[in-house]
């Protein structure tokens, strides 16, 4: 929750406005911190789910199946971000391409600058509410994988009775929820955990960790959330900013947006250590 807000009541700072140059690196550093949750945290733990000496040979042991689902959660998120996107970018206003049909004629027949200003400034409102649809798209796709990591690991913390692993679970979950939730924004995210929690002490006498049912439903849904937030912190966040003009024109922003990626990616990583 602390995430989700941070960024909504510091819009009156003029330095935390979204389109400033440090929110911009923050935002860097969260992509750095969900990746590395995705690597350090999730695929391991899928790894370990799917491979356990709990579950048959056949065909657990036989085949890479955390990859293979994270590479076609992967491809299907992009086939969702494409379809969403068409399918909405059709429900906007068909009015741009004949704005610029009309301002290229305008301006041949030498018409009233006045009225071509007017049609410009059209085409750049629906250039916006286009951009604005883009982003809506990409926190969607974004949360849904994000709500799904979040729940199997509330889960997980909720039937576990050793302190031992609650400790350093609780520690790697505030940093990198922290992160999420300021990258994100929304503020539903913020009970996907708790319930998770809740869900997982309201089960504790009858789920087991080491069941078979247990280890493949956490680690086929923890493969699907690596691939979704993989796709989404690689595609839609970092190289959505970083082939921007802002970073592009900007050289010494795009290092210190590197850094940020790297501080993240390492701080989330060495918390691996403990969780």
């Amino acid at each position: 929750m602390i995430g989700v807000c941070i960024p909504i009541f510091t819009t009156s700072v003029p330095a935390l406005k979204p389109d400033g140059d440090l929110f911009v690196v923050i935002k860097a550093f969260a992509c750095g911190v969900i990746l590395a949750t995705r690597y350090m945290h999730v695929m391991p733990d899928s790894f370990v789910d799917l491979t356990s000496p709990c579950l048959p040979q056949h065909p657990w042991h036989k085949f890479p199946f955390t990859t293979f689902i994270a590479m076609i959660s992967a491809i299907f998120t992009l086939m969702v971000d494409s379809f969403s996107l068409s399918y909405f970018k059709k429900k906007l206003p068909m009015s741009s391409s004949v704005n610029n049909l009309e301002t290229t004629k305008e301006l041949e027949l030498g018409h009233v600058h006045g009225h071509g200003l007017a049609i410009a400034n059209g085409h750049e409102k629906n250039v916006n509410a286009e951009q604005l649809l883009r982003y809506r798209v990409v926190a969607q796709v974004l949360e849904l994988g994000i709500v799904v990591h979040s729940v199997v690991i509330g889960l997980s913390m909720g039937a576990s009775e050793n302190p031992c692993t609650i400790k350093p679970l609780i520690a790697a979950l505030c940093f990198h929820q922290l992160f999420e939730g300021m990258g994100l924004g929304m503020l539903h995210i913020t009970v996907t955990t708790p319930f998770g929690i809740a869900l997982g002490i309201g089960l504790s006498e009858v789920y087991s960790d080491t069941s078979p049912t247990a280890l493949i439903v956490e680690g086929v849904l923890n493969a699907i959330s690596v691939g979704l937030l993989n796709y989404m912190a690689l595609v839609d966040l970092l190289a959505n900013e970083f082939m921007g003009t802002k970073l592009q024109s900007r050289i010494k922003l795009q290092l210190l947006c590197f850094i940020a990626i790297f501080l993240g990616a390492g701080g989330m990583s060495v918390m691996a250590i403990w969780a």
